[in-house]
């Protein structure tokens, strides 16, 4: 680590008034940091709690029952327009007085921020360690000394409705189970082949319940990956691509009786929100990335010489890492976990 991490723990009698947490990185970083921030919650019930971020990223926190206020930085990705951004900000939050500032971040931008600010007590994210994100913000808020905090993923929502009618308008039958598919992987290291998800698709129908549907949720980016499904699957498949914002999304996760997901930002919502989760990392370094929770399970590069390369393309040309993990394997893998947690295919 280039700079030791900063860490003052609260030494007082009393709880603090107000705490403000910073997240500033991608909309699955952020949402990482929610489960735990929610139980940070109910420990201190009387305690303001704040969330600093990015404005790209704001809509989901602001859209949930967890936080006093929610800031956001304009800016983009150019670190010169988020630091002026910031700037503007900065008189409001100081009129906040915060007693303690969790800055789940640690980079430029945020140590300035807590350092312009002048908390009592403050913690910062251990960038570096072989650890799962979730992990590390875990004890991060563990750091600043408010006791322990651990996945909670009862969230209350400002709009109990969110996302139904989105569902409802593509035809979404809510006696039916809702399965998403979510071939969203940045990277072609980190792409399942689409075949494959046909294949799992019919395997669920047959062998685990008929009355399903699947859905594709995300943007752009892998609208021609949804249209190709749909082409097999028809109106067996629900496309909401681009039909959502964030917090939609978010929100729609919450109905799914499995999630299969490459790594994205839709694969740590649904983690965070407890719903069954298998994820499929190839390039991807699951040491950092996987998903926490008795409802979740991954399978990953790691056991291969040139696993968790990270690379954008295969140095091999296969994406051997993810083609050797067969439709039949990945299915057995989703109805284990779904036994394990007491799931059964309640309509065949």
């Amino acid at each position: 680590e280039m700079e030791p991490r900063e860490i003052k723990p609260w030494s007082f009698q009393h709880q603090p008034q107000r705490v403000l947490a910073i997240r500033l990185q991608a909309l699955g970083d952020t949402i990482i940091t929610l489960p735990y921030l929610q139980s940070l919650k109910e420990k201190l019930p009387h305690t303001q709690i704040a969330f600093l971020t990015r404005e790209e990223v704001a809509d989901i926190p602001q859209q949930l029952d967890l936080f006093d206020h929610v800031f956001a930085i304009g800016g983009g990705r150019d670190v010169e327009s988020q630091f002026q951004s910031a700037h503007a900000l900065l008189p409001h939050l100081m009129q906040q007085g915060y007693d303690v500032i969790l800055d789940l971040q640690r980079n430029d931008l945020s140590r300035f921020i807590r350092r312009t600010l002048q908390p009592a007590c403050y913690s910062e994210f251990d960038r570096f360690s072989p650890q799962a994100a979730g992990e590390r913000t875990r004890l991060t808020i563990e750091a600043a000394g408010l006791g322990s905090v651990e996945i909670n993923s009862k969230f209350k929502w400002k709009q109990l409705e969110l996302g139904i009618d989105v569902l409802r308008h593509h035809g979404w039958r809510e006696d039916f189970d809702l399965v998403i598919l979510n071939p969203a992987g940045l990277f072609v290291t980190r792409h399942w082949p689409l075949d494959n998800y046909i294949e799992f698709a019919h395997l669920w129908l047959k062998a685990y319940n008929p009355c399903t549907q699947f859905a594709v949720v995300g943007v752009g980016q892998i609208a021609d990956r949804a249209r190709a499904l749909q082409m097999t699957l028809g109106d067996g498949l629900l496309n909401l691509v681009d039909q959502t914002t964030a917090a939609e999304a978010f929100a729609i996760v919450r109905h799914a009786a499995l999630v299969l997901s490459e790594d994205s930002g839709l694969m740590h919502m649904a983690w965070v929100s407890g719903r069954p989760t298998l994820a499929l990392f190839g390039s991807t370094r699951s040491d950092w990335a996987r998903p926490l929770g008795e409802h979740a399970l991954y399978l990953d590069s790691s056991d291969l010489t040139c696993g968790n390369c990270m690379q954008a393309t295969c140095q091999f040309g296969d994406v051997r890492c993810l083609t050797r993990y067969t439709p039949a394997a990945v299915f057995e893998h989703a109805r284990s976990l779904l036994c394990r947690l007491g799931h059964s295919a309640s309509r065949s």
